[in-house]
């Protein structure tokens, strides 16, 4: 998997399930600031990350990614 395919299903659940605006979406969206993550969506993306790429995170690792782009090269370099 590539990173292109990693955005694009990270991008599908935020819009679909988080109701993100698409427009927001960009590697030097902050998490939090920026898409409005907050701590209970957290929850949900961990979630998302084990049903779609296969392994566990934990929300002490989601917290110490600040941008979408350093969230999906962290799925990237896992699945490497």
């Amino acid at each position: 998997m590539d990173i292109n395919e990693i955005n694009a299903k990270v991008d599908a659940f935020l819009v679909d399930e988080l109701e993100i605006d698409p427009e927001k979406i960009s590697d030097d969206a902050r998490l939090k600031e920026d898409l409005g993550i907050d701590s209970l969506e957290v929850v949900d993306v961990i979630v998302l990350v084990e049903e779609e790429f296969g392994f566990k995170m934990r929300p002490e690792q989601f917290k110490e990614l600040k941008t979408y782009g350093q969230f999906c090269q962290f799925i990237l370099d896992r699945l490497a």
